[in-house]
């Protein structure tokens, strides 16, 4: 079992932190939740300083992890990395992390429980009207959220006509989203927490006529347990009624 891990992605921190472990977790990246030895960025950390910190094992998540997961793995430290591309995948990873953190009931529970919310969220919208929803996860360049934010949509009871499950994120012309005529516009940047300014999309001239909300990035950007938290609050956010 690890007793000093090193998280270099926020959702394993958070997912971490989910499954009890977080007393043993020794270095974080800055963009984490969670006050301990900071290690710099999710994709500049300072490995240098990884090492310093001796981890039983790492924890990264992400294509765009993987050239530092190959890094870590170089110096000989264990390494954990998932890269989830839907729904179903980010659930099975907290399985999948306790398992590898020798906690493997606790991760079983996790998911678990995540279904069971997830089945929770799609009861109560079943009967309801299905809102197109148009979610940003960048501004500039406009970019529409894939992975996971597809099924994340659907699960809160809503249409996403602009990726597929697991398509990657990509950038989005006005005319595309113009003509989907989205009922809902759901504003969660990368980076900005929940400060993105919702005049960001009025501002443009989009011939919309749908309000627009702002999420905490974390909650449809992260594939951890705060994504099962991010749905509940989709739900709510486009079933206004």
């Amino acid at each position: 079992m690890p007793e000093r891990i090193v998280s270099l992605a926020p959702s394993g921190t958070a997912t971490l932190t989910a499954l009890g472990a977080a007393d043993r977790v020794v270095g974080v990246t800055h963009h984490c939740e969670l006050d301990r030895e900071p290690i710099g960025g999710w994709l500049n950390p300072d490995l240098e300083r990884v090492e310093e910190l001796e981890p039983d094992l790492a924890v990264t998540s992400d294509e765009l992890q993987s050239d530092i997961t190959r890094q870590l793995r170089d110096r000989d430290i264990d390494t954990f990395h998932h890269e989830p591309e839907g729904l179903e995948a980010v659930v099975d990873g907290f399985a999948l992390l306790g398992d590898a953190i020798g906690q493997s009931k606790a991760g079983i529970s996790l998911a678990a429980t995540s279904r069971n919310r997830l089945h929770a969220v799609s009861d109560r919208v079943a009967h309801r009207d299905q809102p197109v929803v148009y979610c940003e996860e960048w501004s500039d360049p406009p970019m529409v959220a894939g992975n996971w934010v597809p099924e994340a949509v659907q699960a809160a009871g809503g249409q996403y006509p602009f990726a597929g499950p697991g398509d990657r994120s990509r950038e989005i012309e006005a005319s595309e989203v113009v003509a989907a005529d989205p009922d809902q516009v759901v504003l969660h940047v990368c980076g900005h927490g929940d400060t993105a300014d919702a005049a960001t999309v009025r501002e443009r001239g989009w011939d919309l006529d749908a309000p627009v909300h702002v999420l905490d990035d974390s909650l449809l950007n992260q594939p951890s347990p705060r994504l099962i938290d991010g749905i509940e609050r989709l739900a709510e956010v486009i079933h206004t009624d």
